[in-house]
């Protein structure tokens, strides 16, 4: 099993050797490392080529994170991808265990973890929303993103099925993707923490673009609009849907963007037509 580990970043230097260390120090070594450098302005690049000469670099202008995945994926020589976010780190032992599970399960084309959270230098326990699952799992995916892209280990033909990352988006770009695969594929969990996932920190994607239900909610009309879903993955996708789209409503009405409010109640009555329609 080749694996090829994709890393981007955009001005996380003082986080970036973290991330390498960790995969250079696996007991199961991947087979090709590539870091792509989406418009960093902080030397990532210069500073790679001394201190890292065995990892393949990519440069691009700054594209997102969704497009410097695709890059670094489109690269990639490996059957195998592994992600991992530059301001995360993997335990030494993660590729191992999750190449053992797959093996005792051939076939199944994607595998994450369980993980341990850090924020602001001091450990947290997820809440119980964020309880994370095995098998089919479109349903228990609907809410929130449920996959840490750091954790999971995926065949690359996948992605010739699912489509790759939706470089239109700006963030949730993983909650859309895993959306399209745990629709049509199972997937492995291995409930022992394989990675640490460090937040709090400023330049967080997640914390610097406003609205992240509106982006799910596209997610989610684009699933319902492109695939075809079983009837009760459907139902419960438009429920998820038009459960998010009234909380979107509330929040528009609560900062006066009422130019909004009549296109997304619009949205809510098509999506609860649909409903009665199932």
């Amino acid at each position: 099993m080749n694996i090829a580990v994709i890393i981007p970043t955009f001005d996380r230097r003082q986080f970036l050797g973290r991330a390498i260390d960790s995969v250079l120090s696996q007991t199961r070594p991947a087979h090709e490392v590539f870091v792509i450098d989406d418009g960093s302005t902080d030397g990532t690049a210069q500073w790679l080529k001394k201190e890292y000469p065995i990892v393949k670099l990519i440069k691009q202008a700054n594209q997102g994170v969704s497009a410097a995945r695709n890059a670094g994926i489109q690269q990639a020589q490996s059957e195998w991808i592994a992600l991992l976010d530059s301001d995360d780190e993997w335990f030494p032992k993660k590729l191992e265990r999750q190449v053992e599970e797959l093996h005792r399960y051939p076939k199944i084309l994607f595998c994450h973890t369980d993980e341990i959270w850090i924020r602001k230098g001091v450990r947290v326990n997820p809440m119980k929303k964020h309880q994370k699952f095995g098998g089919m799992i479109f349903s228990k995916c609907l809410d929130i993103c449920r996959i840490s892209p750091s954790s999971a280990l995926f065949c690359k033909t996948l992605l010739d099925d699912a489509g790759w990352f939706d470089e239109t988006l700006p963030i949730c770009e993983d909650y859309d993707l895993w959306l399209r695969i745990t629709a049509k594929f199972p997937v492995l969990f291995i409930d022992n923490p394989l990675i640490i996932k460090y937040g709090g920190h400023r330049d967080q994607l997640s914390r610097s673009v406003d609205g992240i239900e509106q982006y799910r909610i596209t997610a989610l009309e684009k699933i319902l609009n492109g695939s075809n879903l079983t009837k009760n993955d459907r139902s419960k996708a438009v429920q998820m849907l038009v459960k998010k789209l009234y909380i979107y409503l509330t929040g528009l009405k609560k900062r006066g963007k009422i130019t909004q409010v009549d296109e997304i109640s619009e949205k809510i009555r098509h999506w609860e037509k649909q409903l009665t329609e199932l």
